[in-house]
């Protein structure tokens, strides 16, 4: 990472999140090179994946062209993605999907093994998102452990029959004001981390100094000891702390949360459903992540693997998905497919200057995971 505090640990700058190449783009139709053995498959495959990430038309559509069953296992955060496969010790699993920034952490695991490149189309992926793998997740030296899936990003959502921001955006420090007591919702390690965007803008902490903390400890426990000690003063706001997008959704349509940090798939599949919720990224910038498709090394069906890597790689089966996650996809003309109300909560979501100003999630190294924790766990203790 940068000694600058403004720049990304991932690599992943604002910028060159969402840049794409008109090379790249004119490569959409690139020819599918699913091998005929797994088109001729009864096989199956075992995913474990982030919750929402596969919808039945997205499951029904590859088994139809595959023949291949898909086992899903649902999962709800990075560390219980990490926990399952280093207890099951790389086995059990075909593909698992760890968030971009995760990958020291996977480094010091060895459990993942290199994926081959020449088997995935990859020209009808965001180049940028591509680079990742080949870079921040060579961890052996052996090529690229790791290709993008699902992009998304953290900011606010809120119940619009309830709530309004004070302006055009709102900010993670709506989640944390007294006049929203007992209706805010939040994850705790990410409502934290806004919780210190936050605090920067109004001046109580440095400009840069969340990201600065992921680069030296010291730094690092001495932001978080202030940002706790001013979340655990507050903690009495907090309705709800969630852990998965179920959660999220339930905390805005059933138990009374009227502005909330969140995903933005949970919020914008509800605003897509018709119901009264917005997202936006806040003011001081959404936290943009990447998922992606990783092979533990224990994996066995190997065919299987290529082919539902390259069925995520197509844009009508990718944009489709879309429309019922409310997440976004890497795959090039992906939009596409997913329909003019995908286009219009793109928008919402994303107004004036937003995308310039994401904040893509920095890479850490596993001590900083380590240090966050005894933090969180402060804050949930108080």
């Amino acid at each position: 990472m940068s000694n600058n505090p403004r720049q990304p640990a991932s690599g992943l700058g604002r910028r060159r999140f969402l840049q794409t190449t008109s090379a790249a783009t004119a490569a959409i139709a690139a020819p599918a090179i699913i091998s005929p053995r797994a088109l001729a498959s009864s096989g199956e495959i075992n995913i474990l994946m982030w919750a929402d990430y596969l919808p039945d038309d997205f499951r029904e559509s590859f088994t139809e062209k595959t023949g291949i069953t898909i086992n899903f296992s649902g999962i709800g955060s990075n560390d219980e993605l990490i926990n399952r496969v280093r207890a099951a010790r790389g086995r059990g699993f075909d593909i698992v999907t760890p968030t971009m920034s995760t990958a020291l952490r996977w480094k010091e695991l060895e459990l993942l093994q290199p994926i081959d490149l020449g088997r995935i189309p990859t020209a009808n992926v965001n180049p940028n998102m591509i680079e990742q793998g080949n870079t921040l997740w060579n961890l052996d030296g052996s090529g690229s452990h790791w290709v993008p899936h699902i992009w998304g990003t953290e900011g606010v959502a809120w119940r619009t029959d309830l709530w309004r921001p004070e302006g055009e955006f709102p900010s993670y420090g709506d989640i944390w004001q007294e006049e929203n007591a007992g209706k805010t919702m939040g994850r705790a390690v990410s409502m934290m981390l806004g919780a210190g965007l936050y605090l920067e803008r109004i001046g109580e902490l440095e400009p840069g100094s969340m990201w600065q903390a992921y680069t030296d400890q010291d730094f690092m426990r001495e932001t978080w000891n202030r940002v706790t000690e001013w979340c655990v003063g507050r903690k009495h706001v907090v309705k709800i702390i969630w852990n998965d997008a179920d959660t999220q959704r339930n905390g805005l349509m059933n138990e009374g949360v009227v502005v909330a940090q969140t995903w933005d798939g949970p919020p914008l599949a509800l605003k897509t459903a018709g119901e009264p919720v917005m997202y936006r990224a806040p003011i001081e910038g959404a936290m943009a992540w990447v998922d992606g498709l990783s092979i533990p090394t224990g994996a066995e069906n190997i065919d299987e693997i290529y082919a539902f890597i390259e069925h995520c790689y197509e844009a009508e089966p990718a944009g489709r998905a879309i429309v019922t996650h409310g997440y976004n996809s890497p795959v090039l003309g992906a939009e596409r497919y997913a329909g003019d109300a995908y286009a219009q909560n793109f928008a919402d979501a994303y107004p004036g200057d937003a995308l310039a100003n994401l904040n893509p999630w920095p890479a850490n190294e596993p001590w900083y995971s380590d240090v966050q924790a005894e933090y969180v766990n402060r804050f949930l203790a108080a």
